[in-house]
């Protein structure tokens, strides 16, 4: 028998990759279960409801996003604005193995935002966090003086985190790369001109 941790781990990542396929709506969890194996006791051993389980979906996506941040803001051997690219860069590599499928945060947020203050709230708070990681490297960039002077990093890391969902979207429909290349190259290249 399995540890009980491995089966919600199980679930969740069958959840996420299904959520972001799916959508929370086209979601049923009888076809979690199948896809894992899961007898039905067992989700909801671990899941009150449809809704827990994609707040927890949530929170383990997030828990990649802030490893991948990790990763990259972190290397102090790159500038900072070298190590946010590298944050967009090796997202979009994710985006690609997932088929271009887009933000999971992105996809739910415009499917439930508008009928649910809970995930409304939950995903705002998702990306305010993202933005304020990225801000603090944007502030090293400025006083590095790779950025202008007057620059607002906060400002600049809500914007590079809402052109990023909206190229996102746009990778999605039309199922390549592209979007996702163009917003970041004319991102970066506006970032530092003065």
């Amino acid at each position: 028998m399995q540890p009980t941790h491995s089966t919600k781990q199980r679930l969740l990542d069958a959840g996420m990759a299904m959520l972001l396929e799916h959508g929370y709506h086209g979601l049923g969890i009888q076809a979690v279960l199948v896809a894992t194996g899961t007898p039905k006791g067992s989700f909801y051993h671990h899941f009150k409801d449809k809704e827990d389980f994609a707040l927890q979906v949530i929170d383990e996506y997030m828990r990649h996003v802030h490893t991948g941040l990790d990763v990259c803001l972190g290397d102090t051997g790159t500038p900072p604005l070298g190590r946010v690219r590298g944050f967009f860069e090796l997202t979009r590599q994710s985006y690609r193995k997932e088929g271009y499928m887009g933000c999971l945060l992105g996809g739910l947020g415009q499917e439930l935002s508008g009928v649910s203050d809970v995930f409304r709230h939950k995903i705002e708070w998702c990306f305010s966090e993202i933005a304020k990681r990225i801000a603090l490297c944007l502030e090293e960039a400025r006083k590095n003086g790779d950025l202008p002077a007057g620059s607002d990093a906060q400002r600049m890391a809500s914007l590079l985190v809402d052109c990023w969902e909206g190229a996102a979207l746009r990778s999605r429909l039309r199922g390549n790369a592209a979007p996702l290349t163009a917003m970041l190259d004319f991102f970066f290249h506006s970032a530092v001109s003065r």
